[in-house]
């Protein structure tokens, strides 16, 4: 039976979200939240782009060692021969990756203006997945861009085309967040009676749709014989309205209705879910609203009599799973005394406090200065005091911190 997976595109698409950012410092430890989550693949940001360069082969390098278990590490690019060369020799261990061009009558028209017609896409996108081919690439996904406004016989050409070059899956793109779940389940099963490709679903949230279309969408999917792969956002930020949620898409995965009849990657472990999302949380700086599914405040939350009274008697009355399946429950400790914390101006002793609270010892005043040094970067990398995931990273694994902070921008 084909099955669901999750693709979460955090370090592409959410790290594009206006008025927010991610260190690489943070949006490693998201990668490996996401691999201790069991999530199929993270899409880890851009090989064309310079500032990530030593960040995206650093991340490779956690794979190569088997700190980073599972996870897949897919890059993005736009479906042209020049950003396939480009991403090869900035990031030659590249193994997995999504070539994006758009497809609808819109954009083609008014995105491109002339530059490229329908025939001139297609052969570019073509042209892409050859040459990512021809290079090694172990798995690639082609993306339409605006997919859910495009021509559904354009749209048919087009991935057909792609199948024929080589792509293992295509990417449907509800870029506008304009489809339903009701059309998107038509769409995708119309296209699959075409064509018989894997499909990747991603939609965004404009019109507060975009986790139920996520699952519509995976339904037709599974429906129509192929396996589905769901982009999400930790915590639901992306671009305007943001992406599918990662959380929410996994509990409507897991408890909604009819959907235990479809089968779901086995690897996904929800105790994962409080931990990332409060990491990102704390790293966009932006805080969790207290009606998000599973981790907001109010998820398990009971005031009025009826619904109080009824979870006392029996949880399953108001609560459709377990807070404890979230990673929720346990005590949490706020130290609200004295605290030392690390930062670009720290000295060795308060230093060595810190690690001292992290029961991190040092084998000799040299690694310590040289863990304090790479401490400092971090701060002044991240612009925030570091958190406990990030001081430990940096301990154990100082040489891949020293790469992550390096960058020489090219003037």
């Amino acid at each position: 039976m084909a099955k669901i997976y999750i693709i979460d595109v955090t370090n592409r698409d959410g790290v594009q979200t206006s008025r927010i950012c991610l260190s690489k410092l943070q949006k490693t430890i998201i990668n490996l939240y996401l691999d201790k989550m069991g999530i199929f693949q993270s899409e880890f940001g851009f090989p064309t782009t310079n500032h990530e360069i030593n960040y995206l082969n650093a991340n490779l390098e956690l794979a190569k060692r088997g700190v980073l278990k599972h996870i897949r590490l897919s890059g993005w690019i736009r479906a042209i021969e020049e950003d396939v060369e480009l991403a090869f020799k900035n990031v030659p261990n590249l193994e997995y990756l999504n070539v994006s061009i758009s497809t609808s009558d819109q954009m083609i028209k008014y995105k491109f203006q002339g530059k490229l017609d329908y025939e001139s896409i297609i052969k570019s996108m073509v042209e892409s997945v050859k040459l990512a081919k021809a290079k090694g690439i172990k798995a690639i996904g082609v993306n339409a861009e605006d997919a859910s406004r495009s021509r559904l016989e354009y749209l048919v050409e087009f991935i057909e085309a792609a199948k024929s070059s080589g792509a293992d899956r295509f990417r449907y793109c509800d870029t506008l967040g304009y489809d339903t779940p009701f059309s998107i389940y038509e769409r995708i099963s119309k296209i699959l009676e075409k064509v018989k490709i894997p499909i990747e679903i991603h939609c965004h949230n404009d019109l507060g749709l975009a986790v139920a279309s996520s699952i519509a969408a995976a339904k037709a999917c599974i429906d129509n014989g192929v396996d589905a792969y769901i982009n999400t956002c930790v915590n639901g930020v992306g671009e305007r309205a943001g992406n599918a949620d990662l959380v929410s898409v996994i509990l409507a995965l897991k408890y909604g209705s009819g959907m235990q009849n479809y089968e779901f990657d086995e690897r996904i472990d929800l105790k994962m879910s409080w931990r990332i999302c409060k990491y990102a949380s704390y790293a966009f700086g932006i805080p969790i609203p207290i009606n998000h599914p599973g981790v907001g405040a109010n998820a398990f939350a009971h005031e009025s009599g009826i619904h109080a009274d009824g979870a006392l008697k029996d949880r399953r009355n108001y609560e459709l799973y377990d807070f404890e399946e979230l990673g929720r429950g346990e005590p949490e400790i706020i130290d609200t005394g004295r605290k030392i914390t690390v930062g670009e101006y720290s000295g060795i002793k308060g230093f060595r406090n810190v690690y001292d609270e992290l029961e991190i010892k040092f084998k000799d005043d040299n690694e310590a200065k040289r863990i304090l040094e790479l401490a400092r970067f971090a701060n002044v990398h991240n612009q925030k005091p570091l958190v406990e995931e990030e001081l430990r990273f940096i301990a154990q694994y100082p040489d891949i911190a020293q790469i992550i902070f390096t960058m020489k921008p090219e003037i």
